[in-house]
């Protein structure tokens, strides 16, 4: 289902960015995620070494002390981060909740639907406009389970029906 990532035919640069580009990766940050600001000198330190990992498809990893921070996707701008930040930083995403029948197949990469963040386990506390980065959360469990992009705004969600 997934292609594995290998760094030999993957990758195509692995540079050392320059100061000007860390400070303007921190504005971006900032910009698009307000949460993060009290956290940013922790996350993306002025001083550290940053580097910027150029992938296939128009795809940029930002990496420091050998650990991906970020994904950036080229074409849109937005900077994603990964799970592993999302789960020492909690608070720097918005965050939508699916119910637990949703659970395995999100794991095994599915998609998520309407149903499963309106259904009687899911929430949106927040609202939110499409193409917002959030952390989906699962009901009952602590950590979230993934990082999406929202195609639609959430009152958008309440008012589509489900497709069955």
């Amino acid at each position: 289902m997934f292609k594995k990532f290998n760094a030999a035919e993957d990758v195509s640069s692995f540079n050392q960015a320059k100061s000007s580009v860390v400070r303007s990766i921190r504005a971006k940050l900032v910009e698009q995620y307000p949460p993060i600001e009290e956290f940013i000198d922790d996350i993306v330190p002025k001083k550290e070494a940053v580097h910027m990992i150029k992938c296939r498809e128009h795809i940029e990893l930002v990496a420091m002390k050998n650990e991906v921070m970020f994904f950036h996707d080229q074409r849109d701008e937005n900077y994603i981060p990964t799970l592993r930040l999302l789960h020492k930083y909690p608070t720097i995403l918005p965050r939508v909740q699916v119910d637990k029948g949703a659970i395995k197949f999100v794991l095994s990469g599915a998609n998520i639907m309407c149903p499963g963040l309106t259904s009687p386990g899911g929430k949106m506390d927040t609202p939110l406009p499409e193409n917002t980065v959030v952390a989906v959360m699962a009901e009952g469990k602590e950590h979230a389970l993934c990082i999406g992009v929202t195609k639609m705004s959430t009152q958008d969600m309440y008012v589509t029906p489900p497709p069955f």
